[in-house]
């Protein structure tokens, strides 16, 4: 999704999310499943090498700030933020993204890939992207003594992250508000 991304980026991703897919449960389930080990392991290098090259977007860049205040794994912050942020750009795409944008699209071929669903929608993603966190046993940022009065100055420091600037859409402070909000909820 990143504004970045380019042809050879895109091929990466699309393997990496089959991939991460089919097997990040079956992982989590089961460590000792040789084959969806291995699918995630080619799905993080090839996410290693996407981000590598085509940068980030706001899940990150929330999520660096939240790692610095907050003793909390990183990854465990993008898994929370991912659902809130895909549905903040998305909306934002849709009451603001430029005519000849794609991500809209981008993020609807995303959940066909992702759900298997041919006919999925961006909002079918995010569907999916929840009930997995739900199966991962992802919890609320609420335990981490999270409090409203710190998210403007969160919310600042984020929109001056590097991986700020490859989102799909620039969100607003109010826009970044409310995935905190919803993160901690």
């Amino acid at each position: 999704m990143s504004i970045r991304a380019n042809p050879l980026i895109d091929g990466l991703c699309r393997e990496g999310l089959v991939r991460a897919a089919r097997s990040l449960f079956r992982a989590f389930v089961d460590g000792t499943d040789v084959n969806a080990r291995e699918d995630m392991a080619l799905a993080s290098l090839l996410s290693g090498l996407a981000l590598a090259n085509a940068g980030l977007g706001a899940v990150h860049g929330l999520a660096a700030v939240l790692g610095g205040r907050f003793t909390i794994p990183h990854g465990l912050i993008c898994a929370r933020l991912l659902p809130f942020v895909v549905e903040a750009n998305i909306n934002a795409l849709k009451s603001r993204a430029h005519p000849s944008s794609r991500a809209g699209e981008r993020y609807d071929e995303v959940a066909t890939i992702i759900t298997g669903n041919p006919r999925a929608t961006a909002h079918d993603g995010i569907t999916w992207i929840c009930e997995l966190c739900s199966r991962l046993n992802i919890p609320s940022l609420k335990g981490i003594s999270l409090h409203r009065d710190e998210f403007p100055a969160i919310v600042h420091q984020a929109a001056q992250a590097t991986s700020m600037k490859g989102n799909p859409v620039e969100l607003t402070r109010e826009e970044l508000v409310e995935i905190l909000v919803k993160a901690v909820s």
